[in-house]
């Protein structure tokens, strides 16, 4: 998992990096367990997140698309990513490229 490997160099560069899950709480912090993520992952069951971020259910498999939003401190998104199939993220680098 390509987030927890460089997980410090988010950390080093004073961001936050929190994962959310169209699943239950308890699959969640199961997943959370088996892969030993650092960074916080939450749940969506609802999925209220990720159709208020309009992400839920765009490639039809009634899941949040893989996206990655860079929130400011006055909480404005100010880049993001929206996978156009399961695999599609955007590398670290990308990511720390784009931090306000």
């Amino acid at each position: 998992m390509e987030l927890q490997r460089n997980y410090s160099s988010f950390q080093d560069a004073g961001v936050e990096v929190v994962a959310l899950a169209v699943n239950s709480a308890g699959s969640v912090n199961g997943v959370q367990q088996v892969v030993k993520a650092a960074y916080p992952l939450l749940a969506d069951p609802d999925h209220q997140a990720a159709e208020a971020y309009g992400v839920y259910n765009l490639l039809g498999d009634g899941l949040a698309a893989p996206s990655v939003f860079v929130i400011d401190a006055d909480g404005n998104i100010v880049w993001s990513y929206i996978g156009q199939n399961s695999h599609d993220r955007p590398s670290t680098q990308a990511i720390l490229e784009q931090l306000p």
